[in-house]
């Protein structure tokens, strides 16, 4: 299978540059209705590192395509890999995700310094930036179990700073619906097909990243310009 194909067939044909205008305007739209100019750092976050390290962050919401352009925009970030967790069967590759049968999600594996960018910062822009968090089992044109909005942490540390914000955000009201974001602790994570990998830096006129990939780029850019790395 090769990336066209796989693209033809998980994202349907726009056909037309009107097509894909409209699919633009509807992706806007679908963003979180949040004040990002207002938007709640985390009450409670790790302690940014004083020396150099790495560490891993894992997250779902909605197609890892979007997900993994919003996070390769900041700085401290090294590297991001999309890919597979959640589910029940022991491998994940993308036509069984795809099936929703074994309760896989797209996700994304980000690996940070936290002295450059803490893991509570990474959710602030997971949760206003990169997917709405208050769809469930859906972003935007994508349905099903495989495009839930969920956090996968890897230690207690991490699950505190997850719940922690969700709580925050809701008390806040931060938005105009309730956050329906899962928060499990990380099993195994699958890599993605190759093809899959940087997949809007590689295809950036897709007609799929037009309408649904760029506005998220844009808004990251407009919010948080202070985040992102220097060209």
């Amino acid at each position: 299978m090769n990336s066209e194909s796989s693209a033809t067939r998980r994202r349907p044909a726009l056909g037309t540059a009107l097509a894909a205008l409209t699919l633009i305007a509807g992706a806007c739209s679908q963003l979180p209705a949040a004040d990002l100019a207002h938007f709640p750092a985390p009450a409670v976050d790790q302690a940014p590192a004083t020396a150099k390290g790495k560490q891993t962050a894992v997250l779902s919401g909605g197609c890892f395509w979007c997900a993994e352009a919003v996070f390769e925009q900041l700085a401290g970030v090294s590297d991001v890999t999309s890919g597979y967790t959640g589910g029940t069967a022991d491998q994940a590759h993308y036509e069984m995700v795809g099936s929703g049968k074994t309760n896989h999600a797209e996700s994304i594996r980000i690996a940070f310094d936290p002295a450059k960018i803490t893991y509570g910062t990474i959710l602030k822009v997971f949760f206003s930036v990169a997917h709405d968090p208050t769809t469930k089992d859906r972003q935007g044109p994508d349905w099903g179990r495989q495009y839930r909005s969920a956090i996968w942490f890897k230690d207690a540390e991490q699950e505190k700073i997850a719940r922690a914000y969700i709580q925050q955000l809701t008390a806040a009201k931060t938005f105009g619906a309730p956050i329906v974001t899962e928060v499990s602790p990380l099993k195994t994570f699958y890599p993605a097909e190759d093809y899959h990998q940087h997949y809007v830096t590689n295809h950036p006129s897709n007609p799929y990243v037009l309408a649904n990939s760029i506005p998220k780029l844009e808004k990251l850019k407009k919010a948080y310009p202070e985040l992102l790395k220097r060209k």
